[in-house]
């Protein structure tokens, strides 16, 4: 990180590292083991921003009914607590949740991530359990850590309509409701969206007084996870809308569509619609399918394009006057992508898995040097 010259370095706790059980017993060497990471972090001169949540739930808490079930979102209190308390005397940026779209929807709604359930009340219990736990979270890191900055990382995709057909139109207005306003409402608003509350009557989650109070916490930053975009078409079943491929657009090894313009849409929308205080890029990058030369370099021109595009492009947000306060590629490593395995490569630095080895890759040193160009370029600092 250091010879990239990062100055900052977005990483989870693994709340079962710390709490196997959920709550309660708690694992030393699970904290030893973060503030060892945090020592190293701050040594270097590198600024740890810690999430809280990236969809590792305790298998206890999920046998007793995981996110669906409030008392989750009672445990994940304890579990901030004690991760601040241990962790606050040196880290300030707190991230609450990862993306809360895909712990409840894709975990309980549509069973692509674990637990693997497809029940569309659970996954809108999740949903709403996830976002209660983040305010309560919010309240906790604060007392725990005086001087915090708090958020929330969402994921949010533009989606648009296939065609200008009303039905077409329609769909991307709903696909938009449950993915994307289902939780910026609540969290920048104070309310779920009306029209995605109809949608959803029978199947909406309890909400009990003072909880959209409690979601809507005052927050430090939002931060954003984008990657692409997403054109919809009305299902003729009437069921939920149907995705649809651009058959012009570069795709990524994830069979993503390349789109800078996407990632400025969702930065400005959070900042001219919903008044977000500040925003972070907290992912952005591109899985390819990477592979070694005869000489052992890897030369993956297609990431160095995607992110030197997506950051010109958040150049053009921040130039606008949002309030953007920093940029997180995922990933600096190759890593494991969940359902896909080990089979998508998103990393700067390519990990050779049979040895382990670490070979940092073409878009590494293009990073590196971008970083370093901006970094020259900067203003001064103006000493107090």
């Amino acid at each position: 990180m250091a010879e990239l010259g990062l100055d900052a370095f977005r990483f989870s706790i693994s709340w079962p590292r710390v709490l196997p059980d959920g709550r309660g017993r708690v694992e030393p060497r699970g904290l030893d083991f973060y503030d060892r990471l945090v020592d190293a972090l701050l040594e270097a001169g590198i600024r740890p921003f810690v999430t809280l949540y990236h969809w590792d739930l305790p298998q206890a808490l999920e046998d007793e009914g995981g996110w669906p079930a409030r008392t989750t979102a009672e445990a994940f209190v304890e579990y901030a607590e004690l991760v601040a308390e241990r962790l606050g005397d040196r880290v300030r940026d707190w991230t609450t949740h990862n993306e809360p779209f895909c712990a409840s929807w894709l975990g309980y709604g549509f069973g692509v991530h674990a637990p693997g359930r497809r029940s569309r009340s659970a996954a809108l219990a999740a949903a709403h359990h996830v976002l209660l736990s983040h305010g309560w979270a919010v309240d906790v890191i604060r007392r725990c850590v005086p001087g915090a900055e708090v958020g929330i990382a969402l994921d949010s995709w533009p989606v648009l309509p296939a065609t200008d057909a009303s039905e077409d139109v329609e769909a991307a207005r709903q696909e938009d409701g449950f993915a994307s306003r289902w939780f910026f409402d609540p969290l920048l608003r104070g309310a779920y969206p009306e029209d995605v509350l109809e949608r959803f009557r029978a199947d909406a989650p309890t909400v009990r007084d003072g909880d959209l109070a409690t979601i809507a916490a005052p927050l430090d930053f939002v931060g954003v996870n984008n990657y692409s975009r997403r054109f919809v078409r009305a299902a003729p079943d009437g069921g939920r809308p149907v995705t649809v491929r651009v058959p012009e657009g570069r795709l990524t090894d994830m069979g993503w569509e390349v789109h800078p313009p996407a990632l400025a849409a969702v930065l400005l929308r959070l900042h001219e619609e919903y008044g977000a205080p500040a925003l972070y890029v907290t992912e952005n990058g591109a899985a390819f399918a990477d592979v070694r030369g005869h000489d052992g370099t890897v030369s993956d021109i297609e990431r160095t394009e995607y992110l030197r595009d997506h950051v010109a492009a958040v150049g053009g947000v921040a130039a606008a006057g949002a309030p953007v306060r920093g940029y997180f590629v995922w990933s600096l490593f190759d890593n494991f992508e969940w359902s896909h395995g080990y089979s998508k490569r998103f990393g700067l630095v390519y990990v050779d898995y049979p040895t382990l080895e670490r070979v940092p890759k073409a878009s590494f040193a293009w990073y590196r040097d971008a970083i370093a160009r901006a970094r020259s370029a900067a203003p001064a600092a103006v000493e107090p």
